[in-house]
């Protein structure tokens, strides 16, 4: 499922990261979000990840509203 909300939106929220899962293996990761602008759609965002884990196209990116409490190690590339 796909969120049809903007960065802004979801930084008023009160996230600043994103959580990106790949859809075919379920490696994820979180990320900064400060790169992208307000306009952005998270659902915008998804296929633009490749997993390094598996190699396959798309995720699915949500608000992470930890607050920066997760571990991650950097497993995708844009």
């Amino acid at each position: 499922m796909s969120l049809k909300i903007t960065l802004g939106e979801m930084r008023a929220a009160g996230a600043r990261a994103v959580l990106v899962y790949c859809r075919a293996c379920g490696h994820g990761t979180r990320l900064d979000a400060d790169r992208w602008p307000d306009d952005v759609r998270l659902s915008d965002l998804e296929p633009r990840f490749t997993c390094k884990a598996c190699g396959a196209r798309g995720a699915d990116v949500r608000p992470d509203y930890s607050g920066g409490q997760r571990d991650g190690g950097t497993i995708y590339r844009r």
